[in-house]
């Protein structure tokens, strides 16, 4: 059972008591002429004791589709929480976020720089200050991502399902797609998990955009959570399907060229189905890339231009049966904010028939 947490709640120095709602600043660095560099946080905090759960968005600083959720969630209907305390970062990597950058000043990935070190790096200072300041006084996690540089993904959750809490956020998101794993070594969830706060990740879209149908699986997600834990009075919204994925693989370019792609994030396709043809820069075709195997495109380049071996399509393993049975599910359920993904995402590309 989660803690329940009473008054005082003190974080970034400020005392929140129940009922009431604050922003307060969360001190992670300084920049070179001395001033406090600060996360901006919004903490909410219901009349009863509960859960507290915290959500974080940009700890890639490019990754804005995760802060327009937050933007959204905060601003679209009131969030009347009956019981605990909601922690609400639309901004971790604040450093990245003014920039434009992936990464932090010191080119390091904070997202590979937990649990951190208070005496190491900027970025291991600033994963040892998140961990501290902001894990260690939550029950529950949930991070928001994109794909990375020139690339999309279609929304799927990300949690180690060993992980029994972890599950359960996971499945009461309302993702078609949870692909399993602890995560990479250094990255926030894995270790935030490890620490006693199960922690899941929305990978969803692409970097520097916030893309209409990823906000509203986001924010209808992060209220799923937050009704399963008890945390708000509403109806929980179920998604299609829910497939649980072990497997990726990436198909790889084999030869320098232009591709035409045959699929978009969120197809199905079969084992040996084409999914990509590789022109030359003259035109001429080159070779046809074809499925390993059945599944769901799970991410996919956004840059038709390649070299050999780069990174073109990311395929969720899926058996035979379940392929048609999940295929047969989102057909039928057009309403869905899945399917209006399906669409919007493969504007990011051009994809075309198969000849």
């Amino acid at each position: 059972m989660p803690t329940q947490r009473s008054a005082p709640f003190f974080i970034a120095g400020e005392r929140i008591r129940l009922g009431q709602s604050k922003n307060v600043g969360l001190i992670i660095s300084e920049t070179y002429t001395g001033d406090k560099v600060r996360v901006p946080l919004r903490v909410i905090r219901a009349k009863k004791a509960g859960p507290t759960v915290f959500i974080t968005a940009a700890i890639h600083g490019d990754e804005v589709n995760g802060t327009g959720i937050i933007h959204d969630f905060l601003f679209g209907d009131e969030v009347k929480l009956q019981c605990g305390t909601l922690v609400l970062a639309p901004v971790v990597n604040v450093f990245g976020f003014e920039s434009h950058e992936r990464y932090l000043p010191d080119r390091r990935d904070l997202n590979r720089s937990f649990p951190g070190n208070k005496k190491g790096s900027l970025a291991s200072r600033i994963a040892y200050t998140l961990m501290t300041e902001l894990v260690d006084k939550c029950d529950y996690g949930i991070d928001l991502h994109t794909a990375a540089f020139q690339r999309t993904n279609f929304p799927n959750i990300r949690a180690d399902l060993t992980n029994a809490k972890a599950r359960r956020l996971a499945e009461a998101f309302g993702c078609v797609m949870v692909v399993d794993g602890k995560g990479p070594l250094g990255s926030f969830r894995r270790e935030a998990t490890k620490r006693g706060c199960p922690t899941i990740i929305l990978e969803a879209g692409e970097p520097w955009k916030v893309e209409p149908s990823v906000l509203q699986i986001g924010t209808q997600g992060i209220r799923n959570v937050l009704a399963d834990l008890g945390m708000i009075n509403e109806v929980m919204v179920k998604p299609p399907f829910l497939a649980k994925v072990r497997k990726t693989q990436w198909v790889r370019a084999t030869v320098g060229g232009i591709l035409k792609f045959h699929v978009s994030p969120g197809d199905f396709v079969e084992a040996g189905q084409p999914i990509v043809t590789n022109y030359s820069i003259m035109g001429v075709e080159q070779n046809v890339l074809l499925s390993p195997n059945n599944g769901i495109i799970l991410g996919m380049a956004t840059m038709p231009a390649v070299k050999p071996g780069e990174p073109i399509c990311n395929i969720a393993t899926l058996t035979a049966s379940q392929l048609r049975r999940y295929r047969t599910k989102l057909n039928q359920a057009k309403a869905d904010p899945h399917a209006q993904a399906q669409a919007d995402l493969a504007t990011s590309m051009d994809v075309v028939d198969a000849v």
